[in-house]
């Protein structure tokens, strides 16, 4: 096990430099394996998550070469294996192989997708849309067996609009006979940029990042490139540690549209900023206003920013009101801010939060990705020492987060325990 230890209420000042996107990578990993040739990947970003599906790659007789940002993705000579649970539960987003192996082979067997305990997730939004394209799918326990004789284009109304939903529909469609149509599809810039790859690799998708997308099913693809956009929710959780500490903190690399809700709410709050094209210069800002934050799908504001969020609400000056519509269990942070010193009162996905307070170190624990992402941002801010344990979560989506800490200010490490 992994814990994190900071020494807390210093200022953070220098440049972050923001890394690919983990909710594109994840998705753009499996999809290369369609490819008859080489898809090269650029700007990477070095998480857990990457070496998570590199392992089944490899489980898979994929050739992988990686190099700094890069992988190079060869599967000319995969074989189609069972994806066993040791693999598949290390992350949420090995359910993409789903999709393409259905495209590929017509045949998976994996078993149930792993990743942060945030709700109940399930999968059935995938599985009614492959079987839309003319699969079957079987259950035994907690292995999926899916098998189809031919994929055929469907007309597909998704009943929330689901991004792994959306995502994988999409992957499987690619190699499906005819057309296919995605209703409510979700319009995350990650999509876009997977039906960016898709199509260099030779698919024909249209209207990515509209809640309409049509797939156009071709018989092969080919070797591709593409490269990850910037991470909008690793940029996110940056300027909210910069609003709360920065002194003249920079974030560079990212891209302000895919964060305007959290710019606009930031702006609202009487954040001190400043951005320059794809730059952001932030001061630690004082008598912040209190403000309302609810989660909603893209372009509203982001789940994975609504923990970190969390933080900066305690220091404003006021009652804030935060509701999570998303996920269930998104609060798993709540009783460790308190503990350290924040006044929130949360009943399931509603919490109220009164402020300013004082934040206190504490041993505390990173009970999911962003959940630990928001402890990070309390423990940069609070008077003292705070360890978080189980840290491995934080380090699935955060590249060289001790590294990029280190360099702005804060004292920082992890350690293994």
């Amino acid at each position: 096990m992994k814990r994190i230890i900071i020494e807390g209420n210093k200022p953070l000042s220098g440049k972050i430099k923001i890394g690919g996107a983990k909710n594109s990578v994840v998705a753009l990993i499996p999809a290369a394996i369609m490819a008859k040739g080489t898809v090269h990947i650029t700007n990477v970003p070095n998480i857990s998550d990457k070496d998570a599906l590199i392992e089944i790659l490899k489980l898979l007789n994929v050739k992988v070469e990686t190099k700094k940002d890069i992988i190079d993705i060869d599967a000319s000579c995969m074989t189609n294996t069972v994806i066993p649970e040791t693999l598949s539960n290390k992350l949420r987003a090995s359910y993409y192989f789903m999709g393409s192996l259905l495209a590929r082979y017509k045949h998976v067997e994996m078993y149930f997708p792993g990743g942060c305990n945030i709700g109940s997730r399930p999968i059935d939004l995938h599985l009614k849309g492959f079987e839309a394209l003319g699969a079957t799918i079987t259950k035994e326990d907690t292995k999926y067996i899916i098998d189809a004789k031919k994929l055929t284009g469907a007309n597909i109304f998704l009943d929330f609009a689901s991004v792994g939903a959306t995502i994988n529909i999409m992957i499987a469609a690619t190699m499906a006979e005819g057309t296919t149509t995605i209703s409510n599809a979700a319009r995350e810039a990650e999509i876009v940029n997977i039906a960016d790859l898709l199509n260099n690799m030779g698919a024909k998708i249209s209207g990515a990042g509209t809640e309409e997308i049509t797939i156009e099913g071709v018989k092969e693809l080919h070797g591709a490139e593409i490269k990850v956009i910037p991470d909008r929710i690793e940029a996110g959780t940056y300027i909210i540690m910069g609003a709360l500490l920065g002194d003249n903190l920079e974030i560079d690399g990212m891209i302000p549209e895919h964060n305007i809700v959290l710019l606009n709410k930031l702006q609202e709050m009487g954040v001190n900023f400043k951005l320059n094209n794809h730059k952001m210069i932030l001061n630690k800002s004082k008598n912040l206003k209190p403000t309302n934050v609810r989660t909603v799908v893209y372009p509203g504001f982001p789940t994975d920013l609504g923990q970190p969020m969390s933080v900066l609400l305690t220091q404003a000056n006021g009652i804030s009101l935060f509701e999570e519509t998303i996920w269930e269990n998104r609060m798993g942070h709540v009783k460790y801010l308190n503990q350290m010193g924040a006044n929130i009162e949360a009943e399931r996905q509603h919490a109220k939060i009164t402020g300013p307070t004082k934040l206190h170190g504490e041993v505390i624990t990173a009970t999911d990705l962003r959940a630990g992402a928001a402890l990070v941002t309390a423990g940069l801010l609070a008077e003292g020492t705070t360890i978080i344990n189980d840290a491995e979560h934080i380090l699935r989506g955060y590249e060289r987060i001790i590294n990029k800490l280190s360099h702005v200010g804060a004292n920082i490490k992890i350690e293994e325990i």
